[in-house]
């Protein structure tokens, strides 16, 4: 029985899903804790900080994470070497770029940025940004020779030290918006220094890049950069839209809370996508088109019977999820034109379309078509933006906002669906099915744990 559970506790889909399971709760319950200790402005202000971080941080790895991961399958070690050295190289000009655009665009128009949302945004991220950098890059390399064992223990450091600084901070110290910020700085340069002594983040194969391994990466980023940064912003445009909205400050704090939702359902699907996305990669190298097709099946089967349970739970409680995230000062707040429970239910139906989406997104860039995936997320991010736009400027209306999510996703299936169907027979029954035998093999290997713990019992 002890070996069973140690060989379950070191699969890769385990370990990939404690990592995101790690980030999730902790993320959860820092969330829940500044929600509680910031005032509305200042709360809107750090999940905008937090928001626009994530998008620069898609621009910034985008370009080469998608791509190290696939090229990385089976290489030889000096091949590796090399295209570690690119990504490292790549997203160091990234960077450097990046945050002389936003220190630019803060002395040019500083007297805008000052009185807006995006004050701490426009200071702070470009220095965050080079503090994160190499635990950044730490976490690619990683996870693209699937060492996740090593990533869930970055993750857990990283975010535990910032939520136990959080519970200090609610219990005695009440600091200011601003020192939490600087202690976000100090726990990455921490993180990072850890990464760089182990070797962890490819820095010293910097000098090994060259003009053939950069134009990989940089080929297949083109297109997957985009996707990246597309699939960022289906998240977060909706907050983007809202601060510029006449809804005002109180809509985008309000808002964030239901869309803490879709962090929790990104818990399993970045998991699973983290372990299939190498092992579709590899098969389609090979040629395998049948592997390909078989993961993609089992990996969509059994997210899709997760997340239907998850969403009947969600959408079940609701408002305890807002009480939990957020105690009572949203629920009844005084902007009560929203109803923040309907969000929440809205965005639970929204996880039910969530699994199809995504595997499609990873069939075709494990199958080396990334354009393609590319114009499934235009597709997408142009209905939501329209649709945010109608919602907040015409019907003035947060619940409007959250179905033009189901939407955008709904076409997204539709059209990720019609581009693999060209690749391999594209089949609902058979996503169910294979979600079938993912569970009846689970139960099965779990009735056997259970006789034989009885049998050694007796």
């Amino acid at each position: 029985m002890f070996q069973v559970l140690t060989k379950i506790c070191k699969e890769d889909n385990f370990l990939s899903l404690s990592g995101n399971l790690v980030i999730a709760v902790l993320g959860l319950g820092g969330f829940a804790l500044l929600a509680r200790s910031l005032d509305p402005e200042h709360f809107a202000q750090w999940v905008i900080f937090i928001s626009g971080g994530s998008l620069v941080e898609m621009l910034r790895f985008g370009i080469t994470n998608n791509a190290l991961v696939r090229f990385l399958s089976g290489a030889s070690k000096d091949k590796s070497e090399q295209l570690i050295g690119s990504n490292v190289l790549i997203s160091l000009v990234s960077t450097v770029s990046i945050a002389m655009v936003m220190v630019a665009a803060n002395i040019f128009f500083k007297e805008i940025i000052s009185s807006s949302l995006y004050l701490l945004f426009f200071t702070w991220y470009p220095l965050l940004a080079f503090i994160n950098l190499p635990w950044n890059n730490a976490m690619i390399v990683l996870q693209a020779k699937m060492e996740y064992g090593k990533i869930l223990w970055i993750k857990t450091l990283n975010s535990g030290l910032f939520f136990l600084f959080l519970v200090i901070n609610k219990i005695v110290l009440n600091f200011s918006i601003v020192h939490l910020i600087w202690v976000l700085l100090l726990i990455n340069l921490l993180t990072t220094l850890i990464c760089i002594s182990k070797g962890w983040d490819g820095l010293l194969h910097i000098r090994k890049a060259n003009k053939s391994t950069n134009a990989t990466l940089l080929n297949f980023g083109k297109y997957s950069t985009f996707t990246l940064i597309g699939t960022n912003l289906l998240r977060n445009a909706d907050l983007l839209i809202i601060s510029i909205s006449p809804l005002g400050v109180m809509a985008v704090a309000l808002f964030s809370i239901p869309l803490k939702l879709t962090e929790l359902q990104q818990i399993p699907l970045r998991s699973f996508a983290a372990t299939a996305f190498p092992k579709m990669s590899k098969a389609s190298l090979k040629g395998n088109i049948s592997e390909v097709k078989n993961l993609f099946y089992s990996y969509c089967g059994a997210l899709t019977y997760l997340f239907v349970f998850m969403s009947i739970i969600t959408f079940a409680f609701a408002r305890e999820f807002v009480l939990l995230v957020s105690g009572s000062q949203y629920l009844n707040s005084s902007s009560n034109a929203f109803d923040i429970v309907t969000l929440v239910r809205i965005f639970s139906i929204y996880g039910l379309l969530l699994p199809i989406d995504r595997m499609t997104g990873i069939g075709l860039d494990s199958m080396n078509k990334p354009h393609i995936n590319a114009l499934k997320v235009i597709i997408m991010l142009g209905i939501n933006v329209i649709g945010d736009l109608v919602a907040v400027f015409i019907f003035k209306s947060l619940e409007a906002v959250a179905i033009a999510t189901l939407l955008f996703t709904t076409a997204g299936i539709v059209f990720g669906a019609y581009c693999i169907n060209k690749e391999f027979d594209f089949s609902t029954i058979e996503i169910f099915k294979s979600g079938n035998r993912f569970y009846l093999a689970i139960w099965n290997q779990f009735t056997k744990l259970i006789n034989e713990f009885k049998f050694l019992k007796n």
